[in-house]
Protein backbone atom coordinates (compact mmCIF):
# COMPACT_ATOMS: atom_id res chain seq x y z
CA UNK A 1 0.00 0.00 0.00
CA UNK A 2 2.31 3.54 -1.01
CA UNK A 3 2.34 6.13 1.64
CA UNK A 4 0.68 9.08 1.63
CA UNK A 5 1.99 11.81 0.67
CA UNK A 6 3.27 14.26 2.97
CA UNK A 7 1.55 17.88 3.82
CA UNK A 8 3.41 21.21 3.92
CA UNK A 9 2.43 24.17 5.22
CA UNK A 10 4.74 26.90 4.51
CA UNK A 11 4.95 30.44 5.36
CA UNK A 12 5.76 32.85 2.54
CA UNK A 13 6.80 36.29 2.78
CA UNK A 14 6.79 39.22 0.20
CA UNK A 15 3.38 38.03 -1.36
CA UNK A 16 1.67 42.06 -2.07
CA UNK A 17 -1.23 40.71 -4.56
CA UNK A 18 -3.25 37.83 -6.15
CA UNK A 19 -0.80 37.56 -8.85
CA UNK A 20 2.02 37.19 -6.19
CA UNK A 21 0.02 34.07 -4.78
CA UNK A 22 -0.63 32.41 -8.34
CA UNK A 23 3.37 33.07 -9.35
CA UNK A 24 3.97 31.18 -5.74
CA UNK A 25 1.77 28.54 -6.91
CA UNK A 26 2.74 27.78 -10.19
CA UNK A 27 6.75 27.64 -8.85
CA UNK A 28 5.47 25.00 -6.83
CA UNK A 29 3.41 23.04 -9.16
CA UNK A 30 6.67 22.82 -11.51
CA UNK A 31 8.44 20.60 -8.62
CA UNK A 32 8.58 17.57 -9.33
CA UNK A 33 6.58 15.20 -7.01
CA UNK A 34 4.35 17.76 -5.73
CA UNK A 35 0.33 16.89 -6.46
CA UNK A 36 -1.06 20.07 -4.41
CA UNK A 37 -0.06 23.74 -4.26
CA UNK A 38 -2.69 26.07 -2.86
CA UNK A 39 -1.32 29.46 -1.44
CA UNK A 40 -3.66 31.75 0.45
CA UNK A 41 -2.73 35.62 0.55
CA UNK A 42 -4.21 36.66 3.10
CA UNK A 43 -2.36 34.33 5.64
CA UNK A 44 0.50 34.07 3.60
CA UNK A 45 0.87 30.00 3.54
CA UNK A 46 1.32 27.55 1.19
CA UNK A 47 -0.49 24.44 1.56
CA UNK A 48 1.63 21.63 -0.26
CA UNK A 49 1.17 17.89 -1.25
CA UNK A 50 4.11 15.81 -2.31
CA UNK A 51 6.07 12.80 -2.41
CA UNK A 52 9.64 12.17 -2.37
CA UNK A 53 10.39 15.71 -2.61
CA UNK A 54 13.02 17.55 -0.62
CA UNK A 55 11.72 20.45 1.36
CA UNK A 56 15.05 22.64 0.27
CA UNK A 57 13.43 22.40 -3.25
CA UNK A 58 10.52 23.49 -1.81
CA UNK A 59 11.84 26.32 -0.60
CA UNK A 60 14.37 27.12 -3.72
CA UNK A 61 10.98 27.16 -6.02
CA UNK A 62 9.57 30.34 -4.02
CA UNK A 63 12.86 31.83 -3.57
CA UNK A 64 13.48 31.21 -6.80
CA UNK A 65 10.08 33.25 -7.75
CA UNK A 66 10.98 35.91 -6.14
CA UNK A 67 9.95 35.73 -2.44
CA UNK A 68 11.20 34.48 0.90
CA UNK A 69 9.92 31.17 3.16
CA UNK A 70 10.93 32.23 6.45
CA UNK A 71 12.19 30.25 9.47
CA UNK A 72 11.99 29.86 13.30
CA UNK A 73 14.31 28.18 15.80
CA UNK A 74 13.50 25.56 18.22
CA UNK A 75 15.93 23.89 20.58
CA UNK A 76 15.10 20.58 22.43
CA UNK A 77 17.03 18.38 25.16
CA UNK A 78 17.92 15.41 24.32
CA UNK A 79 18.45 12.41 26.69
CA UNK A 80 19.87 9.03 26.08
CA UNK A 81 22.60 9.59 23.80
CA UNK A 82 26.00 8.13 24.01
CA UNK A 83 27.80 8.15 20.56
CA UNK A 84 27.94 9.68 17.38
CA UNK A 85 25.65 6.72 16.06
CA UNK A 86 22.96 8.06 18.14
CA UNK A 87 23.49 12.18 16.78
CA UNK A 88 22.52 10.83 13.58
CA UNK A 89 19.48 8.64 13.94
CA UNK A 90 17.98 11.52 15.98
CA UNK A 91 18.83 14.47 13.41
CA UNK A 92 17.32 11.50 10.76
CA UNK A 93 14.13 10.93 12.94
CA UNK A 94 13.51 14.67 13.32
CA UNK A 95 14.16 15.56 9.47
CA UNK A 96 11.48 13.44 8.44
CA UNK A 97 8.92 15.36 10.01
CA UNK A 98 6.84 17.64 8.06
CA UNK A 99 8.09 21.45 8.61
CA UNK A 100 11.69 20.27 9.98
CA UNK A 101 13.84 22.46 7.15
CA UNK A 102 17.24 21.46 9.67
CA UNK A 103 18.30 19.30 12.07
CA UNK A 104 21.79 19.89 13.86
CA UNK A 105 22.31 17.83 17.38
CA UNK A 106 25.30 17.94 19.52
CA UNK A 107 26.17 15.19 21.75
CA UNK A 108 28.38 17.28 23.98
CA UNK A 109 25.31 19.93 25.16
CA UNK A 110 23.05 17.03 24.13
CA UNK A 111 20.61 19.48 22.31
CA UNK A 112 19.21 19.52 18.96
CA UNK A 113 18.98 23.05 17.12
CA UNK A 114 15.69 22.69 14.75
CA UNK A 115 15.01 25.21 12.18
CA UNK A 116 11.41 24.84 10.99
CA UNK A 117 9.28 26.36 8.45
CA UNK A 118 5.37 27.35 10.01
CA UNK A 119 3.66 26.26 12.58
CA UNK A 120 5.35 22.65 13.74
CA UNK A 121 3.92 21.11 17.36
CA UNK A 122 6.85 20.53 19.63
CA UNK A 123 5.03 17.01 20.81
CA UNK A 124 5.29 15.66 17.52
CA UNK A 125 8.96 16.36 17.15
CA UNK A 126 9.16 15.12 20.86
CA UNK A 127 7.27 11.74 19.88
CA UNK A 128 9.63 11.51 16.65
CA UNK A 129 12.46 11.50 18.95
CA UNK A 130 11.38 8.81 21.28
CA UNK A 131 10.19 6.81 18.28
CA UNK A 132 14.18 6.49 17.51
CA UNK A 133 14.81 5.61 21.33
CA UNK A 134 15.76 8.69 23.30
CA UNK A 135 14.05 11.38 25.33
CA UNK A 136 13.55 15.30 23.98
CA UNK A 137 11.87 18.09 26.06
CA UNK A 138 11.63 21.62 24.80
CA UNK A 139 14.01 23.92 26.61
CA UNK A 140 12.10 27.24 28.28
CA UNK A 141 13.03 30.04 26.60
CA UNK A 142 13.46 33.35 29.09
CA UNK A 143 11.07 35.44 28.42
CA UNK A 144 7.82 35.28 26.09
CA UNK A 145 8.24 35.83 22.72
CA UNK A 146 6.01 39.22 21.33
CA UNK A 147 3.13 38.05 18.78
CA UNK A 148 4.91 38.24 15.42
CA UNK A 149 1.55 39.61 13.50
CA UNK A 150 1.60 42.24 16.39
CA UNK A 151 5.03 43.57 15.51
CA UNK A 152 4.37 43.79 12.30
CA UNK A 153 1.25 45.70 12.76
CA UNK A 154 3.25 47.97 14.95
CA UNK A 155 5.88 48.78 12.08
CA UNK A 156 3.20 49.23 9.60
CA UNK A 157 1.36 51.79 11.76
CA UNK A 158 4.83 53.83 11.89
CA UNK A 159 5.74 53.95 8.64
CA UNK A 160 1.81 54.98 7.80
CA UNK A 161 2.13 58.04 10.22
CA UNK A 162 5.33 59.14 8.75
CA UNK A 163 4.31 58.79 5.33
CA UNK A 164 1.34 61.24 6.15
CA UNK A 165 2.54 63.64 7.92
CA UNK A 166 5.24 64.06 5.33
CA UNK A 167 2.80 64.05 2.83
CA UNK A 168 0.38 66.73 4.61
CA UNK A 169 2.33 69.64 3.55
CA UNK A 170 2.46 68.82 -0.25
CA UNK A 171 -1.07 68.29 -0.24
CA UNK A 172 -2.46 71.22 1.94
CA UNK A 173 -1.42 74.03 -0.42
CA UNK A 174 -3.73 72.44 -3.11
CA UNK A 175 -6.36 71.63 -0.97
CA UNK A 176 -6.49 75.57 -0.40
CA UNK A 177 -6.45 76.65 -4.07
CA UNK A 178 -10.40 76.39 -4.24
CA UNK A 179 -10.25 78.82 -1.43
CA UNK A 180 -8.16 81.60 -3.42
CA UNK A 181 -5.13 80.76 -1.16
CA UNK A 182 -1.65 80.13 -3.31
CA UNK A 183 0.44 78.48 -0.90
CA UNK A 184 2.70 76.50 -3.04
CA UNK A 185 5.73 75.49 -1.23
CA UNK A 186 9.21 76.29 -2.71
CA UNK A 187 10.61 73.11 -4.66
CA UNK A 188 13.58 72.79 -2.58
CA UNK A 189 11.04 71.92 0.22
CA UNK A 190 8.85 69.84 -1.75
CA UNK A 191 11.50 68.31 -2.86
CA UNK A 192 12.98 67.29 0.96
CA UNK A 193 9.60 65.99 1.91
CA UNK A 194 8.89 63.61 -0.84
CA UNK A 195 12.47 62.30 -1.43
CA UNK A 196 12.51 60.14 2.20
CA UNK A 197 8.53 58.87 1.50
CA UNK A 198 9.79 57.74 -1.92
CA UNK A 199 12.86 56.27 -0.89
CA UNK A 200 12.95 55.19 2.50
CA UNK A 201 9.26 54.52 3.46
CA UNK A 202 8.77 53.48 -0.16
CA UNK A 203 11.88 51.22 -0.71
CA UNK A 204 9.89 48.32 0.34
CA UNK A 205 7.98 48.94 -2.92
CA UNK A 206 11.20 48.72 -5.29
CA UNK A 207 12.78 45.34 -3.24
CA UNK A 208 9.50 43.96 -4.52
CA UNK A 209 9.30 44.97 -7.44
CA UNK A 210 12.96 44.36 -8.31
CA UNK A 211 12.68 40.52 -7.17
CA UNK A 212 9.20 40.33 -9.45
CA UNK A 213 11.33 41.34 -12.42
CA UNK A 214 14.14 39.47 -11.30
CA UNK A 215 11.96 36.26 -11.21
CA UNK A 216 9.86 37.43 -14.61
CA UNK A 217 6.89 38.50 -13.58
CA UNK A 218 5.08 41.81 -12.51
CA UNK A 219 3.04 42.23 -9.36
CA UNK A 220 1.26 45.50 -7.66
CA UNK A 221 4.76 46.81 -5.79
CA UNK A 222 5.96 47.49 -9.79
CA UNK A 223 2.75 48.86 -10.36
CA UNK A 224 3.24 51.45 -7.84
CA UNK A 225 6.82 51.75 -8.05
CA UNK A 226 6.82 52.35 -12.16
CA UNK A 227 3.94 55.00 -11.50
CA UNK A 228 5.33 56.97 -8.48
CA UNK A 229 9.25 56.88 -9.72
CA UNK A 230 7.60 58.55 -13.17
CA UNK A 231 5.86 61.29 -11.29
CA UNK A 232 8.80 61.68 -8.90
CA UNK A 233 11.18 62.17 -11.71
CA UNK A 234 9.26 64.27 -14.13
CA UNK A 235 9.35 66.64 -10.57
CA UNK A 236 13.06 66.61 -11.05
CA UNK A 237 12.95 67.01 -14.87
CA UNK A 238 10.47 70.67 -14.29
CA UNK A 239 12.66 72.06 -11.70
CA UNK A 240 15.91 71.51 -13.04
CA UNK A 241 14.61 72.74 -16.92
CA UNK A 242 12.65 75.67 -15.46
CA UNK A 243 13.95 79.26 -15.83
CA UNK A 244 15.19 81.08 -13.33
CA UNK A 245 12.03 83.05 -11.34
CA UNK A 246 9.78 81.06 -12.53
CA UNK A 247 7.90 78.17 -10.52
CA UNK A 248 7.68 75.04 -11.88
CA UNK A 249 4.70 72.59 -12.09
CA UNK A 250 5.64 69.91 -10.31
CA UNK A 251 4.27 66.35 -9.03
CA UNK A 252 6.15 65.86 -5.80
CA UNK A 253 2.95 65.52 -3.76
CA UNK A 254 1.03 63.57 -5.82
CA UNK A 255 4.22 60.09 -5.76
CA UNK A 256 3.99 61.15 -1.91
CA UNK A 257 0.68 60.86 -1.54
CA UNK A 258 0.09 57.33 -3.79
CA UNK A 259 2.89 56.11 -1.52
CA UNK A 260 0.91 56.74 1.57
CA UNK A 261 -2.14 55.72 0.30
CA UNK A 262 -0.83 52.70 -0.58
CA UNK A 263 0.72 52.36 3.05
CA UNK A 264 -2.41 52.57 4.24
CA UNK A 265 -3.71 49.93 2.13
CA UNK A 266 -0.99 47.30 3.94
CA UNK A 267 -1.86 48.61 7.70
CA UNK A 268 -5.49 48.10 6.45
CA UNK A 269 -4.66 44.85 5.40
CA UNK A 270 -2.43 43.81 8.30
CA UNK A 271 -5.01 44.87 11.05
CA UNK A 272 -7.77 42.68 8.63
CA UNK A 273 -5.02 39.98 9.21
CA UNK A 274 -4.93 40.08 12.46
CA UNK A 275 -8.38 40.72 13.51
CA UNK A 276 -9.53 37.47 11.23
CA UNK A 277 -7.32 34.94 13.09
CA UNK A 278 -8.36 35.96 16.45
CA UNK A 279 -10.89 32.97 16.60
CA UNK A 280 -7.27 30.67 16.15
CA UNK A 281 -5.74 33.01 18.71
CA UNK A 282 -8.66 32.44 21.02
CA UNK A 283 -8.94 28.99 20.68
CA UNK A 284 -5.48 28.47 21.43
CA UNK A 285 -5.65 30.15 24.74
CA UNK A 286 -8.20 27.77 26.03
CA UNK A 287 -5.19 25.05 26.18
CA UNK A 288 -3.39 25.86 29.61
CA UNK A 289 0.25 26.39 29.59
CA UNK A 290 1.13 24.41 32.80
CA UNK A 291 -0.25 21.05 34.31
CA UNK A 292 -0.08 19.35 37.75
CA UNK A 293 1.39 15.63 37.55
CA UNK A 294 1.57 13.04 39.91
CA UNK A 295 4.70 11.25 40.09
CA UNK A 296 4.76 8.14 43.25
CA UNK A 297 2.10 10.35 45.10
CA UNK A 298 4.04 13.48 44.56
CA UNK A 299 2.66 16.25 42.73
CA UNK A 300 4.42 18.81 40.62
CA UNK A 301 4.27 21.73 38.02
CA UNK A 302 5.51 21.00 34.31
CA UNK A 303 4.76 22.77 31.18
CA UNK A 304 2.34 20.85 28.36
CA UNK A 305 5.03 20.20 26.55
CA UNK A 306 6.67 17.41 28.42
CA UNK A 307 3.84 15.42 29.41
CA UNK A 308 3.60 12.30 27.94
CA UNK A 309 0.61 9.43 27.10
CA UNK A 310 -0.61 7.54 30.36
CA UNK A 311 0.58 10.50 32.63
CA UNK A 312 -1.50 11.44 35.85
CA UNK A 313 -2.71 14.82 36.21
CA UNK A 314 -4.90 16.63 38.99
CA UNK A 315 -7.64 18.58 38.07
CA UNK A 316 -9.03 21.43 40.69
CA UNK A 317 -12.38 22.95 40.66
CA UNK A 318 -12.36 26.25 38.10
CA UNK A 319 -9.49 24.79 36.08
CA UNK A 320 -9.42 24.10 32.80
CA UNK A 321 -8.52 20.42 31.44
CA UNK A 322 -4.51 20.78 30.09
CA UNK A 323 -5.30 17.42 28.05
CA UNK A 324 -7.60 15.14 27.04
CA UNK A 325 -8.10 12.67 29.11
CA UNK A 326 -9.68 9.51 30.97
CA UNK A 327 -11.32 10.51 35.00
CA UNK A 328 -9.62 7.80 37.05
CA UNK A 329 -10.57 9.04 40.49
CA UNK A 330 -13.54 11.89 41.17
CA UNK A 331 -16.89 12.52 40.08
CA UNK A 332 -17.50 16.45 38.87
CA UNK A 333 -19.34 18.16 36.08
CA UNK A 334 -17.41 19.75 32.93
CA UNK A 335 -18.60 22.53 30.57
CA UNK A 336 -17.49 21.44 27.27
CA UNK A 337 -19.23 24.05 25.60
CA UNK A 338 -16.23 24.33 23.19
CA UNK A 339 -16.79 21.19 22.03
CA UNK A 340 -20.75 20.39 21.74
CA UNK A 341 -22.13 23.62 22.01
CA UNK A 342 -23.88 22.42 24.85
CA UNK A 343 -24.87 25.00 27.51
CA UNK A 344 -25.51 23.06 30.84
CA UNK A 345 -22.72 20.83 32.49
CA UNK A 346 -21.63 17.56 31.68
CA UNK A 347 -21.34 14.97 34.40
CA UNK A 348 -18.02 13.13 34.81
CA UNK A 349 -16.89 10.32 36.67
CA UNK A 350 -14.34 7.42 36.73
CA UNK A 351 -13.87 5.99 33.30
CA UNK A 352 -15.56 9.10 31.32
CA UNK A 353 -13.41 10.98 28.96
CA UNK A 354 -12.66 14.78 29.46
CA UNK A 355 -11.57 17.22 26.76
CA UNK A 356 -8.49 19.60 26.92
CA UNK A 357 -9.70 23.16 27.34
CA UNK A 358 -13.02 22.30 28.67
CA UNK A 359 -13.79 23.84 32.10
CA UNK A 360 -14.14 21.32 35.64
CA UNK A 361 -16.63 21.67 37.80
CA UNK A 362 -17.08 21.60 41.60
CA UNK A 363 -14.72 18.35 41.83
CA UNK A 364 -11.55 17.67 42.11
CA UNK A 365 -10.68 14.82 39.54
CA UNK A 366 -7.30 12.81 38.88
CA UNK A 367 -7.29 12.17 34.90
CA UNK A 368 -5.10 9.64 32.39
CA UNK A 369 -3.75 11.65 29.63
CA UNK A 370 -5.05 9.89 26.23
CA UNK A 371 -4.17 12.62 23.65
CA UNK A 372 -1.21 15.25 23.17
CA UNK A 373 -0.27 18.29 20.58
CA UNK A 374 -1.76 17.91 17.26
CA UNK A 375 -3.73 14.71 18.39
CA UNK A 376 -6.03 16.44 21.40
CA UNK A 377 -9.56 17.16 20.33
CA UNK A 378 -8.86 21.15 20.79
CA UNK A 379 -5.62 21.02 18.41
CA UNK A 380 -8.15 19.52 15.77
CA UNK A 381 -10.71 21.89 16.21
CA UNK A 382 -7.90 24.61 15.24
CA UNK A 383 -6.99 22.80 12.43
CA UNK A 384 -10.01 22.75 11.12
CA UNK A 385 -10.29 26.58 11.40
CA UNK A 386 -6.90 26.81 9.79
CA UNK A 387 -7.92 24.63 6.99
CA UNK A 388 -11.00 26.53 6.57
CA UNK A 389 -9.41 29.75 6.11
CA UNK A 390 -6.30 28.64 4.11
CA UNK A 391 -8.98 26.73 1.53
CA UNK A 392 -9.49 28.55 -1.32
CA UNK A 393 -13.49 29.13 -2.29
CA UNK A 394 -14.19 28.47 -6.34
CA UNK A 395 -14.69 32.05 -6.88
CA UNK A 396 -10.86 32.68 -5.65
CA UNK A 397 -9.47 30.10 -8.01
CA UNK A 398 -11.44 32.06 -10.77
CA UNK A 399 -9.63 35.84 -9.33
CA UNK A 400 -6.53 33.93 -9.24
CA UNK A 401 -6.80 33.58 -13.03
CA UNK A 402 -7.42 36.62 -13.70
CA UNK A 403 -4.57 38.04 -11.51
CA UNK A 404 -2.05 36.26 -13.50
CA UNK A 405 -2.96 38.43 -16.79
CA UNK A 406 -3.67 41.73 -15.19
CA UNK A 407 -0.42 43.09 -14.30
CA UNK A 408 0.96 42.30 -17.48
CA UNK A 409 -2.04 44.04 -19.05
CA UNK A 410 -2.26 46.90 -17.06
CA UNK A 411 1.55 48.11 -18.23
CA UNK A 412 0.69 47.34 -21.86
CA UNK A 413 -2.37 49.80 -21.06
CA UNK A 414 0.07 52.25 -19.93
CA UNK A 415 2.26 52.22 -22.74
CA UNK A 416 -0.77 52.28 -24.75
CA UNK A 417 -2.14 55.64 -23.24
CA UNK A 418 1.70 56.78 -22.93
CA UNK A 419 1.58 56.45 -26.98
CA UNK A 420 -2.09 57.37 -27.72
CA UNK A 421 -1.55 61.28 -26.01
CA UNK A 422 1.79 61.75 -27.44
CA UNK A 423 0.00 61.01 -31.01
CA UNK A 424 -2.88 63.03 -29.95
CA UNK A 425 -0.69 66.20 -29.62
CA UNK A 426 -0.54 66.66 -26.37
CA UNK A 427 2.85 67.17 -24.24
CA UNK A 428 5.08 64.59 -22.64
CA UNK A 429 3.76 66.09 -19.50
CA UNK A 430 0.03 65.33 -20.28
CA UNK A 431 1.40 61.72 -21.73
CA UNK A 432 3.49 60.52 -18.76
CA UNK A 433 0.85 62.19 -16.14
CA UNK A 434 -2.40 60.03 -17.82
CA UNK A 435 0.34 56.82 -17.62
CA UNK A 436 1.19 57.04 -14.18
CA UNK A 437 -3.12 57.22 -13.37
CA UNK A 438 -3.63 54.28 -14.97
CA UNK A 439 -0.34 51.87 -13.74
CA UNK A 440 -1.39 53.79 -10.15
CA UNK A 441 -5.13 53.09 -10.15
CA UNK A 442 -5.33 49.66 -11.90
CA UNK A 443 -3.15 48.11 -8.46
CA UNK A 444 -4.62 44.86 -7.89
CA UNK A 445 -4.98 44.79 -3.84
CA UNK A 446 -8.18 44.35 -3.49
CA UNK A 447 -8.51 41.63 -6.46
CA UNK A 448 -6.43 39.28 -4.42
CA UNK A 449 -7.28 40.04 -0.90
CA UNK A 450 -11.12 40.67 -1.24
CA UNK A 451 -11.91 36.53 -1.65
CA UNK A 452 -9.57 35.62 1.31
CA UNK A 453 -9.99 37.94 3.41
CA UNK A 454 -13.75 37.38 3.27
CA UNK A 455 -13.16 33.54 4.00
CA UNK A 456 -11.07 34.75 6.87
CA UNK A 457 -13.63 37.18 8.59
CA UNK A 458 -16.60 34.28 8.07
CA UNK A 459 -14.99 31.31 9.44
CA UNK A 460 -13.64 33.39 12.01
CA UNK A 461 -16.86 34.74 13.32
CA UNK A 462 -18.52 31.49 13.08
CA UNK A 463 -15.42 30.04 14.91
CA UNK A 464 -16.13 32.31 17.86
CA UNK A 465 -20.20 30.81 17.81
CA UNK A 466 -19.27 27.77 18.17
CA UNK A 467 -19.76 27.24 13.98
CA UNK A 468 -16.77 25.20 12.48
CA UNK A 469 -17.13 25.36 8.53
CA UNK A 470 -15.25 22.72 6.81
CA UNK A 471 -13.83 24.54 4.16
CA UNK A 472 -14.59 27.35 1.87
CA UNK A 473 -16.69 25.99 -0.42
CA UNK A 474 -19.02 24.95 1.85
CA UNK A 475 -19.12 28.88 3.07
CA UNK A 476 -19.70 30.02 -0.39
CA UNK A 477 -22.51 27.63 -1.16
CA UNK A 478 -24.60 28.92 2.53
CA UNK A 479 -26.08 31.31 0.92
CA UNK A 480 -28.59 29.43 -0.63
CA UNK A 481 -29.48 27.36 2.35
CA UNK A 482 -33.28 27.81 2.65
CA UNK A 483 -33.54 25.42 5.38
CA UNK A 484 -31.83 24.29 8.31
CA UNK A 485 -32.76 21.41 10.51
CA UNK A 486 -32.16 21.02 14.36
CA UNK A 487 -32.45 18.35 16.70
CA UNK A 488 -34.85 18.41 19.60
CA UNK A 489 -32.14 19.58 22.08
CA UNK A 490 -31.44 22.34 19.49
CA UNK A 491 -27.75 21.11 18.68
CA UNK A 492 -26.59 20.97 14.62
CA UNK A 493 -23.98 18.92 13.95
Amino acid sequence: MPSPPLRYDLPIAGMTCASCAGRVERALGKVPGVSVASVNLALERAHVEADGVALDDLIGAVQKAGYEVPSQRLELAIDGMTCASCVGRVERALLKQPGVRSASVNLATERAHLELLGSVEPAALIKAVEAAGYHARPIEEGAPTVDAAARQLRRERRALILALVLAAPLVLPMLAQPFGLHLMLPAWLQFLLATPVQFILGARFYVAAFKAVRAGAGNMDLLVALGTSAGYGLSLYQWWTAHPGHTPHLYFEASAVVIALVLLGKYLESRAKRQTSAAIRALEALRPERAVRLVEGREEEVGIAELRLDDVLRVLPGERFPVDGEVLEGESHADEALISGESLPVPKRPGDRVTGGAINGEGRLLIRTTALGGESVLARIIRLVEDAQAAKAPIQKLVDRVSQVFVPAVLVIAVVTLAGWLLAGAGIETALINAVAVLVIACPCALGLATPTAIMAGTGVAARHGILIKDAEALELAHAITDVAFDKTGTLT
